[in-house]
C-alpha cells in the first residue's frame, strides 16, 4: 500500500541556517537520486542535493530554503508527519511510500524512503530519498490520496493480528507502534464475538469501545478477510471511524428519554422497561417484588403558596431522599408531578416494605429549607407485592395506587399495603363509575331543591339545586357517594353543564309562573379547570332564557385557593352576566379575608357543622355573620335543625337558612307545589308575616326522624327536626322514593 501527502512549494520568511555541509554537499551532489533534510518543525527544507533542487525546481539550496513547504500543508500529511517524527525518535526506522509532490504547483508522484535525521540543534528532521517517477493510472494515484487524507483509519492485519500497513489516520490512533489487532478492545467480550462472527462470515461490523492515545473512545469497525498484496498471504482490512460524539448523542437521547429531566430519575417510560425485566427475573427465580407508590401530601398548597421555583427544588431534593432511602439494586422513578415510584428486590421470603417505608418517612420528617422557611414535606405511600397483589405491571401499579389513597384517606403521612377489602372497593368504584356513564344514557339523574327562607319574614326565597341519583338496582344515591368518581373520571364537567342547564330552564318556568326565587347551582373546583365553563354558560343563559340575576353559583373555598386567574376570570364573566356568587360550607376550607374581597362574593354559607354547635361553640358562627355585616355580605345558615337554631340566628340578622327544620331537598314539582302554596296563603293572609314564620309552617309536622314518618298516615308530635309528610292533602307531593 502506498500514500500520496501533498507538500508545495512556496516562497515565505527568509531563510534558516542550512547547515550544508561542504562534505554532504560533494558527495550528495553526486547522486544521482533526490536527497533532501526536511525540517519537520519549520516545515523548510534544510539541505538538498543537486538532483533535488531539480525536483523541486529551485536554483540554489538557500532559495529553496526560503519557502515555506507548511503555508499550504494539509492537516493530513502535517499528523503524518509528525507521527514520522516520533517513530524516528523512538527507534532507526525507514519508511518506503509514495508522494506526490507540487514544485510550483506541478504535481509528481515518486516513491519516497524517509529515515531519521538529527539536526546539529539537536531536534529531529526527516531525511527523504526519491527514487523513479511513477507513473500510475489517474485512479490508482487518486486512492493513495485518499488513503493519506481521509480521517477513516484503515489498517491491514496478518492473520495473526500484526499491522503490516496503517494509513496516518490509524497510526495515529495506536498506543503503540507494535500494537496486535486484539489490542484495540477495551471489552474482551467485544473482541472475541468481533474475531468469531469474522472467522465464520469473512466480514464483521460493531461498535464498540477501543483504546486510543487518548483515552477510550467509541469506534465503528468493520473488517473484511483478503489477501496481502504483497506476500499473498491471508489478511485482515480494517476500517476504524470514531463515533464516539454520535454515540454520546444517542446516549444524551436515550437518556433523556428514559429519564426525568428535573430530577434525573427514570420516569415512566424506563419505569415500564425495567419494572417489566424485574418481575420477569422474579418469577422465573420464584422471588418477590414490591412496589412502593409515593404521593407527596399537599404538595399543590406548597406550590401554588412558594412558587414553582421552589416547588421543582422540593422535588429534586425528595428525589434525592429517595434515592439514599434504598439499597444500590433497588429502582426508583419519578412518575410525574409529586408521585414516585419505588421498586424493591424481596428474594424468596424477603419483607422489606415496611422498614424501607419507614425509612422513606423518617427521610422526608427532616425539614427542608425553601425559600428562607423550613418546611417539614410528608407522604403517603401504597404498598403492595408481586406475585400476591399482582402478576403484571399494570395491575401491581392500581394496587398500589389504590393502598396509596387509603394512606391518605387514613391521615397522610403513612404506608397503608394493599388488601383484598381495598380490592373490592376498587371494584365497586369501577361499577359505580361505569353506571356513571350508563346513567346519562338512560336518564337517571334528576335535580331536587331544598328551600331557602329568609329568617326576616319565614317565606320562600330562593332554592339550591342538588342532584339525584335514581340508581336501578341501589336506589336514590346522594352527590357525596358519586360526584368524586364524576371528577376522576371528567364526567363532573358534562354532569355540572346539565345541572346548569336544568335549573336555568327550572328558573324560567318558576318565573314564568310569577315566583320570584333565586335558583343556586353548585360548582366544583374542578369545573373550572373546563376551559369550555364560561362559553358553556354563556350558551345556556341565550338558550334557556333565564334572568341570571335570579341565578347564583355557589363555590367552595378550595376553588379560591391558589388565586387562580382563570379562576377569577370565569367569576368575573358570571357576574357580569348577572349571577351572584356564594362561599358554600364557609368556615371549613382555607380562604381569608384578602381572598373574598379580592373576588365578586355577595354571600358566604355558613357551614352546618357550625350551626349544630352552637350551644357549645357559637363564637365562630357568630363570627361569620359579623364579619358579613362588615363586608355587606349576604348570610345563609345551612343545615338549621331546630327553632332554637332559628333564634339564635334570627337575633343575630342571618338572612337566610334551609336545612331539615323545614323541608330536605324536594323534586321539582313538589317545590313548585310549596310555591303555588306558598302564594295562596299569602295571598289570602295577606303579605304580613306571621310571627316570623312561613304560612306554610303548619302544614309541616314535627317527627324526630324521616323513618318516625308514616307517609299514609300524619302523626304529628314534640320534637326538633321537622320533615314534610301527609297533612291536608298537601304532603303526596313530598313522599320520597324507596
Amino acid at each position: 500500500m502506498s500514500s500520496t501527502p501533498r507538500i508545495t512549494s512556496g516562497s515565505g520568511a527568509p531563510p534558516p541556517e542550512t547547515g550544508c555541509a561542504g562534505g554532504f554537499a560533494t558527495v550528495a551532489n553526486r547522486l544521482q537520486t533526490p536527497i533532501w533534510v526536511f525540517d519537520i518543525d519549520r516545515s523548510r527544507v534544510v539541505m538538498a542535493n543537486a538532483a533535488a533542487l531539480a525536483l523541486w525546481r529551485a536554483e540554489s539550496v538557500a532559495a529553496l530554503a526560503a519557502r515555506d513547504l507548511g503555508a499550504d500543508m494539509s492537516t493530513s500529511v502535517r499528523d503524518r508527519l509528525r507521527q514520522y517524527q516520533a517513530d524516528f525518535e523512538r527507534s532507526d526506522v525507514r519508511f518506503s511510500e509514495m508522494w506526490t509532490l507540487y514544485p510550483d504547483g506541478v504535481p509528481t508522484t515518486r516513491r519516497v524512503v524517509f529515515s531519521g535525521h538529527r539536526l546539529p540543534d539537536g531536534r529531529m528532521a526527516m531525511l527523504c530519498e526519491a527514487l523513479a517517477e511513477i507513473h500510475d493510472t489517474p485512479e490508482r494515484l487518486r486512492s493513495a490520496e485518499a488513503l493519506l487524507h481521509t480521517p477513516v483509519m484503515i489498517s491491514l492485519y496478518d492473520d495473526e493480528g500484526t499491522a503490516l500497513y496503517r494509513n496516518p489516520a490509524a497510526r495515529g490512533a495506536v498506543v503503540r507502534e507494535g500494537e496486535p489487532f486484539t489490542e484495540r478492545f477495551v471489552e474482551s467480550p467485544d473482541r472475541d464475538a468481533f474475531l468469531r462472527r469474522l472467522d465464520r462470515e469473512g466480514h464483521a461490523e460493531a461498535v464498540v469501545r477501543v483504546v486510543t492515545p487518548d483515552g477510550t473512545r467509541w469506534h465503528e469497525v468493520a473488517a473484511r478477510a483478503c489477501c496481502d498484496a504483497v506476500s499473498g498471504r491471508p489478511a485482515r482490512l480494517v476500517s476504524e471511524t470514531d463515533v464516539t460524539a454520535r454515540k454520546m448523542a444517542e446516549d444524551q437521547i436515550r437518556f433523556l428519554a428514559h429519564h426525568d429531566l428535573l430530577t434525573g430519575l427514570p420516569n415512566r417510560t424506563l419505569l415500564q422497561i425495567e419494572v417489566e425485566r424485574r418481575l420477569a427475573a422474579a418469577e422465573a427465580a420464584g422471588e418477590r417484588v414490591a412496589l412502593l407508590f409515593i404521593d407527596l401530601d399537599r404538595f399543590k398548597t406548597i406550590n401554588d403558596s412558594l412558587g414553582h421555583l421552589h416547588g421543582d427544588r422540593l422535588l429534586v431534593e425528595v428525589a434525592r431522599r429517595l434515592d439514599r432511602s434504598v439499597r444500590r439494586d433497588d429502582f426508583v422513578a419519578r412518575l410525574g408531578g409529586d408521585e414516585f415510584l419505588v421498586c424493591l428486590s424481596l428474594g424468596r421470603n424477603g419483607r422489606r416494605c415496611e422498614s424501607v417505608s419507614r425509612r422513606i418517612l423518617n427521610e422526608l420528617d427532616a425539614p427542608i429549607l425553601l425559600g428562607g422557611r423550613r418546611l417539614v414535606v410528608s407522604a403517603s405511600i401504597g404498598m403492595c407485592a408481586f406475585p400476591e397483589d399482582g402478576g403484571d405491571l399494570d395491575t401491581l401499579m392500581r394496587h398500589a395506587d389504590l393502598a396509596m389513597y387509603a394512606a391518605k384517606d387514613q391521615g397522610r403521612g403513612r404506608a397503608v399495603p394493599f388488601t383484598a377489602a381495598l380490592k373490592a372497593e376498587v371494584e365497586a368504584q369501577l361499577e359505580l363509575e361505569a353506571s356513571l356513564l350508563r346513567a346519562f344514557e338512560r336518564d337517571e339523574f334528576e335535580l331536587f331543591y331544598q328551600p331557602r327562607l329568609s329568617i326576616a319574614d319565614g317565606r320562600i326565597v330562593g332554592a339550591e339545586a342538588l342532584l339525584r341519583w335514581h340508581h336501578p338496582t341501589r336506589g336514590m344515591i346522594l352527590p357525596g357517594a358519586f360526584i368524586p368518581h364524576a371528577e376522576k373520571t371528567g364526567l363532573i364537567d358534562r354532569i355540572g353543564t346539565e345541572v346548569i342547564h336544568d335549573a336555568a330552564l327550572r328558573q324560567k318556568a318558576w318565573a314564568d309562573a310569577g315566583h320570584d326565587i333565586t335558583i343556586s347551582v353548585n360548582l366544583s373546583a374542578r369545573q373550572f379547570g373546563d376551559r369550555r365553563l364560561k362559553t358553556n354558560i354563556e350558551a345556556i343563559v341565550a338558550e334557556t332564557g333565564c334572568d341570571p340575576r335570579r341565578m347564583q353559583i355557589e363555590i367552595t373555598e378550595s376553588t379560591l385557593v391558589g388565586d387562580d386567574e382563570t379562576t377569577a376570570e370565569i367569576l368575573r364573566t358570571l357576574t357580569e352576566l348577572g349571577f351572584s356568587i356564594a362561599i358554600d360550607d364557609f368556615g371549613t376550607g382555607y380562604s381569608n379575608l384578602a381572598t373574598i374581597q379580592h373576588h365578586p362574593i355577595d354571600t358566604l354559607k355558613i357551614d352546618r357543622s357550625f350551626i349544630a354547635t352552637l350551644e357549645t361553640r357559637p363564637a365562630l358562627a357568630e363570627l361569620i355573620i359579623g364579619m358579613c355585616h362588615l363586608l355587606g355580605l349576604r348570610t345563609i345558615a345551612e343545615g338549621v335543625e331546630t327553632e332554637e337554631q332559628l333564634a339564635w340566628l334570627e337575633a343575630r340578622n342571618c338572612h337566610e337558612y334551609q336545612g331539615y327544620l323545614f323541608s330536605p331537598a324536594i323534586p321539582a314539582d313538589a317545590f313548585e307545589e310549596l310555591l303555588e302554596l306558598q302564594r295562596e296563603r299569602l295571598a289570602a293572609g295577606g303579605t304580613e308575616a306571621m310571627e316570623g314564620r312561613s304560612p306554610l309552617w303548619d302544614l309541616i309536622p314535627l317527627v324526630k326522624d324521616p323513618d318516625d314518618i308514616d307517609w299514609d298516615r300524619p302523626e304529628p308530635g314534640s320534637a326538633k327536626v321537622r320533615r314534610l309528610g301527609l297533612r291536608n292533602g298537601f304532603g303526596h307531593a313530598f313522599k320520597p322514593r324507596r
